[in-house]
C-alpha cells in the first residue's frame, strides 16, 4: 500500500517523467535565424545532398523510439496503450539519466503485427535505433525479425537485454557456489519473449541441459498441437525428453530462472532442486518467491527483477548501455557474439562475487560505459 500511494502520487505531481528541451537558447535573433529559418535550409540543403549527414546535423544520432503495443506490460499483460505509457516513459527517462540518450515513447494503438512494422519502418528516419518492448509473443518475434533491414538497430530488450543480464548473473552465481556454468541443469519457466531468448542465448555458450515450460508444463516432444515458434525450441530443450510440471523439471536442477508469474516457486519445487541451487525470480513486479522464503528454503544465491531487493536482474542494467554502444559504433545488426560480449563485460565488473553481491547495481556508472565500448 505505501508504495501505491507513493508511487501514483509521484506520477500525479509530475504528469509525465519526461519533457522536451531545446539544446539552444532562442533569446536572440542570431541563434534564431541559425535554428530556424533562413539557417535552417543550409542544414535541409547538406542532408539532400548527402543523407548519411543526418546524422552529424539532427536529433537522430542520439535518439531511440521506445515502441509498444501495450500487449504483454510488465506482469499485467494486455492492458493497451494508455496504460502502457508510464512504463515506456519510465524507460526513456533511464535512457537519459544513465546513457545520454535520448528516447521518446511511442505506445500504438494497433495490436496488428504488418500495421505494427509499417508504422515502425514509416517513422524510422527520426531515430539511430529502436527499442521494442512490452510486445507479446509470438507476434514480438515476427515484428523484430522483419525489422532488421531497415538501416538501424532494432531491439526487443525484453528478449535481449534480458537474456544479457541473466547470462551475466549465471557466470558470476556459478563462480559463487563453485559450478561449472556449461554443466548445471537449467530450468526455464515462462516461454515468452523473455524465456525464448534465455534459452537461445544460453543454447548459445554451450549450456545443453535446459528445460523450458509454459504455462502447460514442460514443453516436451510428447506435447501436441505446440505453435512453430515453441516446437522450434525442441531442437535446443529438454535433451532427455523429460514430461510433464514444474515438479518433474526442477528435480535435480543447479539453476531455475523464472520469467513468468508471482508466487509460482513453493518450497517443495526449492527443495528439489539440486545442493547450493541459482534461483532467479525475475516476474515483475512480484516474483516468483520472496528471496527471503527462497533462502530459508535453502537457496544459496538469489534473484528478482526488483530494484528494492538486492542482485536485481533486469533489462534496465543492460539496455541504455547496449545501446550507446551501437549508435557510437553505428552497428546496425546484433548478434549473439556481440550479447555474449556484452554479459561477459557486465559480469566482469564484479571481481569477487558472493552470495549478497554478484551482479553490479545500476547505479554503478562504470556498467553503460563498460557495455558499450564492447562495441566502439
Amino acid at each position: 500500500m505505501k508504495h501505491t500511494q507513493a508511487s501514483l502520487s509521484f506520477h500525479k505531481k509530475l504528469q509525465g517523467k519526461l519533457e522536451i528541451r531545446s539544446t539552444v537558447s532562442l533569446k536572440t535573433k542570431k541563434n534564431l535565424t541559425l535554428a530556424y529559418t533562413p539557417g535552417v535550409g543550409k542544414a535541409v540543403e547538406a542532408i539532400v545532398n548527402d543523407p548519411q549527414k543526418v546524422n552529424d546535423l539532427t536529433i537522430k544520432q542520439n535518439c531511440i523510439a521506445v515502441i509498444t503495443d501495450g500487449s504483454s506490460v510488465l506482469g499485467y499483460g494486455n492492458v493497451g496503450p494508455e496504460a502502457a505509457l508510464p512504463v515506456m516513459e519510465g524507460k526513456c527517462a533511464i535512457f537519459k539519466e544513465f546513457a545520454g540518450i535520448n528516447a521518446f515513447p511511442i505506445c500504438l494503438k494497433t495490436q496488428k503485427v504488418d500495421e505494427i512494422i509499417s508504422i515502425v519502418k514509416n517513422i524510422a528516419p527520426v531515430f539511430g535505433g529502436i527499442n521494442l518492448e512490452d510486445i507479446s509473443a509470438p507476434r514480438c518475434f515476427e515484428i523484430e525479425k522483419r525489422l532488421q533491414n531497415i538501416g538501424i538497430p532494432v531491439m526487443h530488450d525484453d528478449q535481449h537485454a534480458t537474456a544479457i543480464v541473466v547470462l551475466a548473473g549465471l557466470i558470476n552465481a556459478t563462480k559463487v557456489v563453485g559450478k561449472n556454468l556449461r554443466s548445471c541443469k537449467v530450468v526455464i519457466v515462462g516461454a515468452g519473449a523473455a524465456g525464448t531468448a534465455i534459452l537461445k542465448l544460453l543454447n548459445y555458450v554451450k549450456i545443453k541441459n535446459i528445460i523450458i515450460l509454459d504455462s502447460e508444463g514442460i514443453i516436451s516432444k510428447s506435447r501436441q498441437n505446440l505453435p512453430d515458434y515453441k516446437r522450434e525450441l525442441l531442437t535446443i530443450s529438454d535433451p532427455n525428453n523429460i514430461k510433464g510440471e514444474l515438479e518433474h523439471a526442477a528435480k535435480g536442477a543447479d539453476i531455475l530462472i523464472g520469467v513468468s508469474k508471482k508466487n509460482l516457486f513453493t518450497k517443495s519445487i526449492i527443495q528439489s532442486l539440486n545442493k547450493n541451487p541459482i534461483v532467479f525470480a525475475l516476474a515483475n513486479p512480484d516474483p516468483e518467491v520472496l528471496p527471503s522464503n527462497a533462502k530459508k528454503w535453502g537457496v544459496k544465491v538469489i534473484a528478482t527483477g526488483r530494484s528494492d531487493y538486492p542482485n536485481q536482474i533486469n533489462n534496465a542494467l543492460v539496455f541504455p548501455g547496449f545501446f550507446k554502444g551501437l549508435l557510437e559504433s553505428g552497428k546496425t545488426k546484433i548478434t549473439n557474439g556481440m550479447k555474449v560480449q556484452a554479459a561477459k563485460a557486465f559480469a566482469s565488473l564484479i571481481k569477487k562475487p558472493s552470495v549478497d553481491k554478484f551482479i553490479p547495481s545500476i547505479f554503478d556508472r562504470r556498467v553503460v560505459s563498460t557495455i558499450a565500448k564492447q562495441f566502439i
